[in-house]
């Protein structure tokens, strides 16, 4: 009977169908740490609560800032430009390249440590843990080839190319798709209908501009209890979420349809691909890389075994995929967060409802600060990750009103999104607001 259940809420929780989103509680006003510097947010983001947020569901670490936010309050990218040091913008192609060693090197370390554990069954902790340590440590390969999807890696762009499609097909990630479908990501953030993942499904949602199916979602959520649906929520998010994203776009706004990152053509939708850009021709591309590792792998499993395999790429691959779709969905998603109209967006104002987070020295090392100065990403993604961080202390200090730092620890944020974000309702100013469970 639980498998029945589980299965019948599967497609509400992932947003195919009448179903789900992430939501949020109170916290401190928010300070972004930046050792030493300490980067305060303006005094006006303490103020008490205005009609803007008084029906929210909860505050995060931000307590409501974001909603304060208005369109006149976002700088232009040339202001951006403008307040961040010249040099952040220029990438260093060994500098570059020195990174993604340190990425491999690690990664292969892990690997060769795994190969040294007995897979027999009283070893499972162990095999776990080693997933678990080496999917994280993994995350930083996938995270340089991010960068060489954003044209941040290098200036010579067949270098950062073969970077980043080597990286990520190791990882099985169809680059030149995803590549394409991130960048529709970065220009329709937080957009309710032309967002690309993590948008929310609508109370009342009008069918080609709103994802359907809001009441479903709160009635589920209702029904069995905040407590059990974000548990649900983070299983299928975290376990199913990354797959599910790239085999039908789960997630994704109204104007793709069922889109998939390997078949650009029918049964599927194609509105993702632009085939007048030549980018349905490179989600084939990206096939032959992905079909490859598969082969690959198929390969060893002869040699060494299917158990082996399992053990030694797949476990940690499965974490690889739980940090990305954690780091994307807390990016973008809170309880204070909204989405906009199609009258309301703009790419600035979308890119300054992203959220940066404090992961820790250690995350921030092996994944290269992608969560802590993710702002300045979305600002402009050409900037590199080595100099993300000064360019991040720079936004926030010329920005403060603007730009959005939640100090809640990350584990605490994520429960908070996964309990009480599930769907959002219209506002007369034009966006989009999380319902109380």
């Amino acid at each position: 009977m639980a498998k029945l259940v589980v299965v019948a809420l599967l497609p509400a929780a992932l947003g195919l169908a009448p179903g789900l989103a992430p939501l949020a509680r109170p916290a401190l006003t928010p300070v972004r740490a930046s050792a030493p510097l300490m980067v305060a947010i303006a005094p006006e983001t303490a103020a008490a609560p205005s009609a803007a947020v008084d029906e929210l569901p909860g505050f995060s670490g931000l307590h409501g800032k974001a909603m304060r936010v208005e369109a006149a309050d976002v700088p232009s990218k040339a202001q951006v430009k403008a307040a961040v040091p010249k040099h952040c913008f220029t990438r260093d192609t060994k500098k570059s390249l020195g990174y993604a060693a340190i990425s491999v090197a690690q990664s292969l370390a892990c690997l060769a440590a795994g190969t040294l554990i007995p897979l027999k069954a009283a070893f499972l902790p162990l095999w776990v843990a080693y997933a678990a340590v080496a999917g994280t440590v993994w995350t930083g390969m996938w995270v340089v080839a991010h960068e060489c999807g954003h044209a941040a890696f290098s200036d010579n762009k067949r270098l950062e190319t073969a970077v980043g499609y080597l990286l990520h097909t190791v990882l099985l990630v169809p680059y030149f798709s995803w590549q394409h479908s991130h960048a529709v990501h970065h220009g329709h953030t937080n957009h309710i209908t032309k967002g690309e993942t993590h948008v929310p499904a609508v109370v009342g949602g009008r069918a080609g501009i709103e994802n359907t199916g809001g009441e479903a979602e709160l009635a589920n959520a209702r029904r069995f209890g905040k407590g059990p649906w974000g548990a649900l929520q983070l299983v299928l998010h975290l376990v199913i979420g990354w797959p599910a994203y790239l085999l039908w776009g789960a997630t994704g706004g109204p104007k793709y349809g069922t889109s998939n990152h390997f078949v650009p053509a029918r049964p599927f939708s194609s509105a993702l691909w632009d085939v007048r850009k030549g980018w349905a021709s490179k989600v084939w591309q990206s096939d032959v890389g992905v079909v490859a590792m598969v082969a690959a792998l198929a390969a060893l499993a002869t040699k060494v075994g299917a158990a082996s395999v399992l053990a030694l790429y797949a476990g940690p691959l499965a974490v690889v995929n739980m940090w990305l779709v954690g780091y994307t969905w807390l990016q973008h998603t809170d309880v204070d967060i909204p989405h906009l109209s199609a009258d309301e967006f703009s790419y600035m104002r979308g890119a300054f409802l992203t959220v940066d987070r404090p992961y820790g020295r250690i995350f921030d090392w092996f994944h290269h600060r992608i969560g802590s100065t993710h702002v300045a990403h979305h600002i402009d993604c050409t900037i590199p990750h080595y100099h993300a961080k000064e360019a991040t202390d720079a936004i926030a200090a010329a920005f403060p009103k603007a730009y959005l730092y939640d100090p809640t620890p990350v584990h605490k944020a994520l429960w908070r999104v996964a309990s009480n974000c599930i769907a959002v309702k219209p506002r007369a100013d034009g966006r989009y607001t999380w319902v109380p469970v």
